[in-house]
């Protein structure tokens, strides 16, 4: 069973920066991609940025370009999410998603338990 939990939310101004962290286990790292989302209540989960098991493979949400940065550390088993020049608009829970993966019972994705980011003044 695959493990994924994220970690780095908090509050910020708008303009600061902050990075998220989601690290995963249970599943060799190279077999999956690994994606952000975020919430807010009341909506749809939205994808922000994935990238895939090579980690040469990356998109990100039109409202997030050229402010948030998604990599992958093999050696750490991690993701992250660089958050730079937030915005209010930012406030949401994101999210952590591994997969989708095969499994006996099909394609599987992984979540983790969400961490809220808050931009305030």
């Amino acid at each position: 069973q695959l493990q994924v939990a994220e970690s780095g939310g908090g509050l910020v101004q708008p303009g600061g920066s902050l990075r998220l962290s989601c690290s995963a286990s249970g599943i060799p790292f190279t077999r999956y991609g690994m994606s952000w989302h975020r919430q807010v209540p009341g909506q749809e989960r939205t994808m922000v940025a994935e990238i895939n098991s090579a980690g040469d493979n990356i998109n990100y949400a039109d409202f997030v370009k050229g402010r948030f940065t998604i990599s992958r550390d093999r050696g750490t088993a991690t993701i992250y999410l660089q958050m730079n020049n937030v915005e209010f608009e930012d406030t949401a829970v994101y999210y952590c998603k591994a997969g989708p993966i095969w499994s006996p019972s099909g394609w599987k994705d992984f979540w983790g338990q969400g961490t809220q980011v808050t931009v305030s003044s």
